[in-house]
């Protein structure tokens, strides 16, 4: 389930939107009426969609932008004359009055969208890279497979058993996974 940070300067508003969107897109909501909430909730879990007013209680919510992560969105929501005021590119609006279907599905697409992002942003460390390495090492061994065999051997696995491929990886050089 993805969680949403819904931010608003009055809290009744914020309250509102959450119950619609956890009932109707089925998210999870943290509520925020400042700025400096919001980023101190970005911390603690992935967030991929801000829904906030035009207004914090600590300033333009248009700030926030600058603090996202890469696979965050920021969908501003209010009057169409507010909206215009934003110039930055990087921030989605939805003009008010809005119908749920609008808030829901844009919602919706935005996490679609951020887990898309997280995915192609994504890099491996280097120790990620070196348990990788022993494992196809490791294949190549066991199995008599060339280099390339093993690196599909070891995707396969991992696309069959919904593991990241380092987890994988690291189940087979524990030989939970043969």
């Amino acid at each position: 389930m993805d969680t949403v940070i819904v931010a608003f300067e009055r809290e009744d508003t914020a309250q509102k939107f959450r119950s619609l969107l956890e009932t109707a897109a089925g998210v999870s909501c943290l509520v925020c009426t400042s700025g400096s909430q919001v980023r101190r909730a970005l911390g603690t879990q992935q967030i991929y969609c801000v829904v906030a007013g035009f207004r914090l209680s600590d300033g333009p919510a248009e700030w926030l932008c600058a603090d996202l992560p890469a696979a965050c969105a920021l969908l501003l929501v209010g009057p169409r004359h507010q909206l215009d005021l934003c110039a930055n590119p990087d921030v989605f609006k939805l003009s008010a009055p809005i119908r749920r279907e609008e808030a829901v599905n844009a919602v919706l697409l935005l996490c679609q969208y951020g887990r898309r992002v997280e995915r192609l942003v994504r890099r491996r460390t280097d120790s990620e890279r070196e348990v990788i390495e022993q494992a196809k090492a490791a294949l190549m061994g066991r199995c008599g497979m060339s280099e390339e065999e093993a690196h599909r051997a070891l995707q396969k696995r991992s696309m069959n058993s919904g593991c990241r491929l380092v987890q994988t990886a690291r189940k087979i050089l524990a030989g939970e996974d043969g």
